[in-house]
C-alpha cells in the first residue's frame, strides 16, 4: 500500500490550496479515506472523511465550510480543497486509508 500526498506549500492567509493523495496497492474504490493534520507541538487531528463512493463526507468543525474533500475512484486519488486558509491551518497534512498513512505534505499559511 502506498499513499503519496502532494500539493502542499506556502500560501498567504485567505488563499487556497488543493492537496492530492495518490493511492496504490489496494482496491481504492472499496475504502473510505480521510485527511488528518499535525501542527508543530500538537497531536495529529482529524480534518475530513469521505466514504468509498464519495457520497458521504464529514469535517472537523474547524474546517467546515472552508475545506472540501473529494475523490476520483478512476484515478485512485483523494483531494482536499482548502479555501480561506488561516495561519492556524499550518500543519503537515496526512492522507489516511484504513491501517495506512501517507508521508505527509507541509502546508504553511502566512499572516
Amino acid at each position: 500500500v502506498q499513499l503519496v500526498e502532494s500539493g502542499g506549500g506556502l500560501v498567504q492567509a485567505g488563499g487556497s490550496l488543493t492537496l492530492s493523495c495518490a493511492a496504490s496497492g489496494f482496491t481504492f474504490s472499496s475504502y473510505a479515506m480521510s485527511w488528518y493534520r499535525q501542527a508543530p507541538g500538537k497531536e495529529r487531528e482529524f480534518v475530513a472523511f469521505i466514504g468509498f463512493a464519495g457520497s458521504s463526507t464529514n469535517y472537523a468543525d474547524s474546517v467546515k465550510g472552508r475545506f472540501t474533500i473529494s475523490r476520483d475512484n478512476a484515478k485512485n486519488t483523494v483531494y482536499l480543497q482548502m479555501n480561506s486558509l488561516k495561519p492556524e491551518d499550518t500543519a503537515v497534512y496526512y492522507c489516511k486509508a484504513p491501517g495506512y498513512w501517507g508521508q505527509g505534505t507541509q502546508v504553511t499559511v502566512s499572516s
